[in-house]
């Protein structure tokens, strides 16, 4: 069951993670602190407390509105419009071993 403040149910998909770490980050060689997963196109991103913040960053450039706690599979929700926690309807599997940099 979605959190009441958040509508944004519709938006969340099964999804199939786009990497093994944060996508921009792999390619430029980059360290994050922890990952988030785009629960709409399956996007994988750094947190915001990573230098890059590329979670937002791609929220921003898609308005794909949930996020995932991807690092370790936490299982919790985030809805960035409505600023809130949402309960996930499942938990996405890892693609294998994660990377940790930090």
């Amino acid at each position: 069951m979605l959190t009441q403040n958040c509508g944004h149910a519709a938006t969340i998909n099964t999804v199939t993670p786009s990497a093994r770490g944060c996508e921009e980050c792999l390619k430029t060689g980059s360290m994050w602190v922890h990952l988030r997963l785009c629960r709409s196109c399956g996007h994988v991103g750094c947190c915001d407390d990573s230098p890059n913040r590329h979670a937002t960053a791609h929220f921003k450039a898609t308005h794909h509105p949930i996020i995932e706690g991807y690092d370790p599979p936490e299982g919790w929700g985030w809805c960035f419009v409505d600023q809130t926690i949402v309960d996930l309807p499942n938990q996405t599997p890892q693609l294998g071993p994660i990377p940790r940099w930090v």
